[in-house]
């Protein structure tokens, strides 16, 4: 019981303790307030209430030290709900290495096609990038994370967060049809850098600005070629290299145009890892659920480093506490008036 209340009374804390200064106030008020004028008149008139209650033999003195008494735990109910209390608890401190991450994906018609497997099933290229993409998202606790999609259009799915359990459940949610069936690799590359190169606070939530020192990435994953969209890869990916972005290519398919064997919508294995080598970043290439799942340690690996981050506080409020107190002996006077 000691250690609990020793426990207790380490984590209270007073987020305006001065308020306190105003309990005697009352008295203070009393002591400086004129007296009345000597030789004032004056009347008295008492209620027949009291006088029933008197002739009931009830103390009328009695009932006025329990208005006092109310009066005065209403008075420092109210200064002590104004102090602020609260209890400090330390919270789990989490992760943290000030990473920017935006993930590109390729959402074009040929991520239907069902040649990678799950769970000993056959599935479609994008059920495995789902499956193996979220669980990557979801390890990235600490870093910044957001999502675009991409195909004829491109289009900002999870707007770069903290957040990874929404930004996982962005990618979980995407469907192939949303943003057309073609391949607009330049455009999706290049929506990802302009958020990644947004200034501060441009484009993010509340609480969302940069971290300082941080190191932006972008990964872009595609099954396809570039035939869509108003920008060339390689121009977007000299973008890149300027504003100091590096990014990570995911060339997705069993076969590519180099071994296409008449095989139509194939992946441009070349041209990703040209946009790899000039960000600085890394190519890799993906045929089985296996390989992605590699990719997507590999990349956990490269973009490492994360150490734990001072524990914020928690602060959890206590003035509501006294507050009702004082609510309850406000309607106590109340109805002790009413009742006279």
């Amino acid at each position: 019981m000691l250690s609990q209340l020793t426990a207790f009374l380490s984590a209270f804390d007073l987020a305006s303790p001065l308020a306190l200064l105003l309990l005697p106030l009352p008295l203070l008020a009393a002591r400086l307030m004129p007296a009345e004028a000597a030789g004032g008149s004056g009347a008295l008139k008492v209620p027949h209430s009291l006088v029933a209650a008197a002739a009931r033999g009830e103390s009328v003195a009695a009932r006025g030290r329990a208005r006092t008494l109310l009066i005065w735990t209403l008075w420092a109910a109210l200064v002590v709900a104004l102090a602020g209390p609260r209890l400090v608890l330390p919270a789990t401190a989490l992760p943290a290495s000030g990473r920017e991450i935006m993930i590109a994906m390729d959402l074009s018609g040929s991520m239907e096609r069902r040649d990678f497997s799950l769970d000993g099933e056959t599935v479609s290229r994008l059920a495995a990038v789902k499956r193996v993409g979220a669980d990557f998202i979801r390890r990235r606790a600490g870093d910044r994370i957001g999502l675009v999609i991409f195909a004829n259009e491109s289009f900002v799915s999870a707007s770069p967060s903290f957040d990874t359990a929404t930004v996982a459940r962005a990618l979980e949610d995407a469907q192939i049809g949303l943003v057309g069936r073609s391949t607009g690799i330049g455009d999706g590359l290049g929506l990802a850098l302009k958020r990644l190169a947004a200034p501060e606070g441009e484009g993010k939530g509340e609480g969302e600005g940069t971290p300082p020192g941080n190191s932006k990435v972008a990964i872009l994953l595609s099954d396809g070629a570039n035939n869509a969209g108003q920008t060339v890869p390689r121009d977007v990916a000299a973008l890149a290299r300027e504003l100091g972005i590096k990014v990570y290519t995911i060339a997705l398919g069993p076969r590519d145009l180099a071994n296409a064997d008449g095989e139509q919508d194939v992946v441009d294995v070349e041209a990703l890892r040209d946009i790899a080598t000039i960000t600085g970043g890394k190519a890799f290439r993906v045929k089985t659920t296996n390989d992605l799942i590699a990719v997507a340690e590999s990349i956990d690996e490269l973009e490492g480093g994360r150490a734990k981050a001072p524990p914020v506080p928690l602060r959890r409020d206590l003035w509501p506490w006294p507050a009702t107190l004082a609510l309850l002996c406000a309607a106590a006077l109340l109805a002790a008036r009413r009742a006279t």
